[in-house]
């Protein structure tokens, strides 16, 4: 009885481990080209929310909805950067998880900006 719970329990196992083949990264190497384009893209979407950070009317919105509003005003410059990786035959799955992880540190980084903007309003400073 122990050595086919032990059989059924490897079978299983093996099985966890096998993945769809489709979404897993094999190891290449991108271009410099490819890399710059990806450079530039992340540099066009930082660019998109300091902008939109600048406009007046985020300042009279509470700061998580006004952080929500910047970003997804942002959101198409994201999409160009997927098509990029997705031009480089990255995975969608890993271009997907590093677009979000850009996202949101963005977001992060805009709420943290706009909360601190709030307090220093309402303690009566410019």
């Amino acid at each position: 009885m122990k050595q086919f719970l032990g059989l059924v329990l490897m079978i299983g196992a093996v099985s966890v481990f096998a993945d769809d083949a489709k979404n897993e990264w094999r190891n290449t190497s991108l271009s410099d080209q490819t890399i710059k384009q990806i450079q530039h893209a992340q540099f066009n979407y930082k660019q998109c929310i300091a902008e939109e950070m600048q406009k007046k009317g985020y300042a009279k919105i509470e700061s998580r909805n006004a952080t929500e509003a910047i970003v997804k005003r942002c959101e198409a410059v994201l999409a160009g950067m997927r098509k990029v990786y997705l031009d480089a035959e990255v995975p969608g799955v890993i271009a997907d998880r590093h677009l979000k992880k850009m996202r949101i540190q963005m977001m992060r980084r805009v709420l943290k900006q706009l909360m601190f903007a709030e307090a220093a309003r309402a303690a009566g400073k410019p």
